[in-house]
């Protein structure tokens, strides 16, 4: 830390080792194939959705680890950070803003339950399932689609070692 931090009171960031894996995780809730091909919705409601899947396939990965431990909980701490801005920008006021982060955690929860249930059942129909009632889609859309895509995301990052999962280097 520098010298003018120490000096202000400024922190060392504990989320550093985190951020490049949200940042990474967030990309790859944005690519356009979940929305193009996959027939998720390309709105607010669709782009969270998205962030929830990817996030709880990583944390998922990450609880796997003992050294990712600590880093994922920097990573929901990130998660949390961004959607409680994100709220702010839209105008939601603060009394509100702590009711909504807390249904929003507990959103994260029930989808890290489901996405955990679809992605360790060898009936791919499960993760369907599970995208049916957390993902929003465009009407028509087959939700196997993105269970099938989610699913092959969690099998390439189970190969992917730790430190290279910590380094964001996952997706590719």
């Amino acid at each position: 830390m520098s010298f003018i931090g120490k000096l202000f009171g400024q922190k060392d960031d504990d989320r550093a080792v985190a951020r490049p894996l949200w940042h990474r995780t967030v990309e790859i809730a944005r690519e356009k194939e979940w929305y193009r091909d996959c027939g998720v919705a390309d709105t607010v409601a669709g782009r969270f959705d998205m962030i929830t899947l990817i996030l709880s396939i990583v944390m998922i990965r990450m609880e796997r680890d003992v050294e990712l431990i600590e880093p994922s909980v920097r990573l929901t701490e990130l998660f949390v950070d961004d959607m409680d801005g994100q709220l702010r920008e839209s105008g939601v006021g603060d009394l509100v803003v702590g009711k909504r982060m807390g249904k929003l955690m507990s959103v994260l929860g029930g989808r890290l339950g489901a996405y955990r249930e679809g992605l360790t059942s060898p009936d791919e129909q499960v993760m369907a399932e599970a995208v049916m009632r957390n993902v929003s889609l465009h009407e028509g859309s087959d939700p196997l689609l993105v269970a099938r895509r989610a699913r092959a995301f969690a099998a390439g990052l189970d190969l992917v070692p730790a430190f290279r999962v910590l380094d964001a280097e996952i997706g590719k």
